[in-house]
């Protein structure tokens, strides 16, 4: 039994030995030289094509029911007045409605409520820049009493990124080739590649898109231009 054992352990050790020799016969995948690890980044910048921002409705009155009945109605022109400019109901969301007493505070007395605020809010999403300053003016028409934002992003950022990620890699690749030089080697091939990306805050409008917003009549808007950037960690092979 004993002598059984030992062969069969004698076996498996020569198995693992032939399995790890074959696994390491790969000479074109084995790391023989200098490992580096190189951080990168690539930014690439356009002008935005979609903007979001928020408006609503706050109204008082004596009496809650009196509050949200009037805020209603004023926020049901709101609505008719977004669906008027052009922009689809897809695009056009309710993201708050409250209801809340309003206080009138005197020292050393009870608190008393003295009115009531009732707030509508709705966020949109405007594909067509240039109507922009059209739709915040018609909501502002129609009884807004609050207009946040807005906001501006890329719809499509994948060619956008697809540049920054091209610039990235070029840079990463011009100092793995100067670390090369440096130590009297060269880059024999790229080990492995992470990627970290994120969008980038609107560049602030220029001075002449701020003479011309304020020539105008209607709501100034000055898109600017939006920016997204990819970080990339690269590790590079360097030979003699």
């Amino acid at each position: 039994m004993q002598r059984t054992l030992k062969l069969f352990t004698a076996g498996l050790l020569a198995g693992l030995v032939a399995f790890t020799t074959g696994c390491g016969s790969d000479d074109k995948n084995r790391t023989s030289g200098t490992l580096i690890s190189i951080s990168a980044q690539g930014e690439a910048s356009q002008a935005p094509d979609i903007a979001n921002l928020s408006a609503g409705v706050v109204t008082e009155a004596d009496d809650s029911n009196a509050a949200m009945q009037a805020n209603a109605k004023q926020m049901e022109a709101l609505m008719q007045a977004i669906k008027k400019a052009g922009i689809e109901d897809k695009d056009v969301q309710t993201s708050g409605i409250s209801l809340n007493p309003r206080y009138d505070y005197q020292p050393n007395s009870e608190r008393k409520i003295i009115a009531y605020q009732a707030r509508n809010t709705v966020s949109i999403t405007v594909h067509k820049l240039d109507e922009l300053s059209a739709v915040i003016d018609a909501m502002a028409a129609a009884g807004a009493n609050q207009i946040h934002g807005p906001s501006f992003s890329i719809g499509e950022p994948e060619p956008l990124l697809a540049k920054a990620r091209d610039k990235a890699l070029k840079q990463a690749q011009a100092r793995a080739e100067s670390y090369a030089e440096s130590l009297g080697t060269k880059v024999r091939r790229i080990v492995s590649i992470s990627e970290g990306s994120h969008g980038g805050m609107p560049r602030p409008m220029a001075r002449m898109e701020m003479a011309a917003a304020k020539d105008s009549a209607s709501t100034p808007i000055a898109p600017g231009e939006s920016s997204v950037s990819v970080n990339l960690e690269l590790v590079f092979e360097l030979e003699k």
